[in-house]
Parts: C-alpha cells; structure tokens; sequence
C-alpha cells in the first residue's frame, strides 16, 4: 500500500507496522526487484526491497553485528570471506573491522541496488565499497559459487526474504546449502539471517533450521530484537566442526585482539544471550519437518503473495 504519509510494512497477513514518511528519497525498480529509499520519523533512512524494510538507520547496528561478528568470533583466524547480498555495504563493513581479513569476496546479483546504496546510504557502507581487501561481483550468488573452486574461512547470507516473485529464494534450499558447505574451508562456518523468529511468526525461521541440519553438522540458532523489524529476528551459524560455544570472556578477548572498530550491539555477554532461545522456540525448532528444496521451496509473506 503507498501513502505519501506513511509505510506500511506487513510482517504477517495479519499485522502491518507503519513508520511515518518524512521523505521518500529514492523510489524505482531494478531488473530484479523494486527499490526505496525513505526517511522515517522513527527509524531515520531505510533500505525498502520489494515493499520489505531491510535496513534501518537507527537499528541496522544490531543486525549487522548479530550477523556477521558471532562467525568471525567463533571461528580462530577468519582471513578469507564471502558474502552473498549486503547490497548497503554494512555487512563488509562489519567483516572489514577484523585485522584477520586479507580478502572479502562479496556478490550480489543486482548491481544497481549497490549504486543506489553507494549514493543514498553513506553511514550504512561507511566507505567499505572502496576497501582494497574487497571485491565486488555483480552476478547470481549460486552461479558464482558453482563456477568457483576458492574455499572461504567464513561464508555470510545476507539475502532478502525469500518472496515468490524475489531473486532469492533458491537461496535458502538444502540444494544450495550442499554447495556453501563445499566451498568452505575444513573449519570454516556458515552465517545467514533466517527470518522472523517472533511467537507466531517464525514458520520461515525453523523450516531454514531443519533445512540445515540436514546438510550441516553442527547448526546454531539465535535471534536478536530488531525494533524495525516488528521483533525478534532469527539467524543461525553452521558448520562441521566448529562450535559456536565459547565464554563471555574469550569471545570479548577475541574482539580486542581483532577489530578495528568499537562494537554497539555485541560482546561476550550479548554472544551468550543470542544463543539462549526461548523454550516455545527450542520445541518448534525440535517438531520441524520441513526440509526446504528446489522443488518445495519456501516463500515468506508479502503483500503481493498468498504464500506463508
């Protein structure tokens, strides 16, 4: 629904969250999907895909730290890094404060998102589209990694929702799961948002667990509070051998030693607290399924879909 006052966001079929318009910065539609860009009373600038609100001024800190910090911690010496999607560039921002990081490899299918984001979101990317230790590929995620033979220490999914009529929702089946896990390192981990994890919402969250665990050894859930988002926000690490068990004090020991920058959202406290799932979560994830293919693929709600 357009209002020049207000952005309905729709979260469920049944619940709409409206932010008020002060500006609509940047309206149109690439080859794959429809862009916006506003400015919210509440929230500040925001990165719309396809009617969906992906990236918030105000809060975007809290998905990107819960996103990308919790592999890089986890993992002893993360040096080589892929990241699929992160078209507003805070991703490898995020990626870039760790002194391990010699080469950023990040692909993204829509290049002109990336220019719209490079113009209109400069404290989102913070100059990491300059970085030197980061290349940028404009081609489809899948493809990229199909045709590629380099392994990545750490590999981070940072893709839109999957809509029926978006450019990601193979992304998110076992099928393409198989291949990230082929083109990780022997101890290397997977990251990637999962969708909302909020009671009453989190259908798409533990069918992309379940989904994992039947191709990964070792699967971690989390969520973190994205007040943009309407609530909780889910998101899982996986991989063969790592875990993502660590103390507050070596998680904060190794923030310390590795970044550059000072962190808002995450430390050794925040890495336990992520992990803790409510009990109703734990049982849902327990009872799924589900196993997400390309032949039943899973498609969350949007206003345009009938899909759940």
């Amino acid at each position: 629904m357009k209002d020049n006052r207000w952005f309905y966001d729709h979260v469920t079929p049944d619940m709409v969250q409206l932010h008020s318009i002060k500006e609509r910065v940047y309206s149109g539609r690439t080859r794959f999907q429809t862009v916006e860009i506003i400015d919210t009373g509440s929230f500040g600038r925001c990165l719309v895909l396809d009617d969906k609100i992906q990236s918030s001024e105000a809060d975007e800190f809290i998905y990107h730290e819960a996103l990308v910090h919790p592999p890089m911690i986890v993992h002893p010496n993360p040096e080589t890094v892929f990241i699929g999607g992160g078209g507003e560039g805070a991703t490898a921002r995020e990626v870039l404060a760790h002194s391990t990081v010699r080469r950023v490899v990040m692909v993204d299918i829509d290049q002109e998102v990336i220019d719209i984001c490079r113009r209109f979101l400069p404290s989102f990317h913070q100059g990491s589209f300059e970085d030197s230790h980061l290349e940028l590929r404009f081609v489809d995620a899948k493809g990229y990694l199909e045709e590629c033979d380099e392994k990545f220490d750490v590999i981070i999914l940072d893709l839109p929702e999957p809509l029926e009529a978006g450019p990601a929702y193979l992304l998110y089946t076992k099928e393409f799961y198989h291949l990230v896990g082929q083109r990780l390192t022997p101890g290397g981990i997977l990251s990637l948002q999962a969708g909302s994890s909020s009671w009453g919402n989190h259908d798409c969250f533990t069918a992309i667990i379940n989904t994992l665990k039947a191709v990964f050894t070792k699967v971690f859930p989390y969520e973190a509070h994205i007040p943009s988002y309407g609530g909780m926000w889910g998101f899982a690490l996986a991989s063969h051998n790592l875990s993502a068990h660590l103390s507050p004090e070596e998680v904060d020991r190794r923030i310390f030693s590795r970044t550059k920058k000072g962190l808002m959202f995450y430390d050794g406290l925040t890495h336990q607290a992520l992990f803790a799932l409510p009990r109703y979560l734990r049982q849902a994830i327990d009872e799924e399924k589900r196993v997400i293919t390309e032949q039943e693929p899973l498609f969350v709600y949007s206003p345009s879909s009938k899909h759940l």
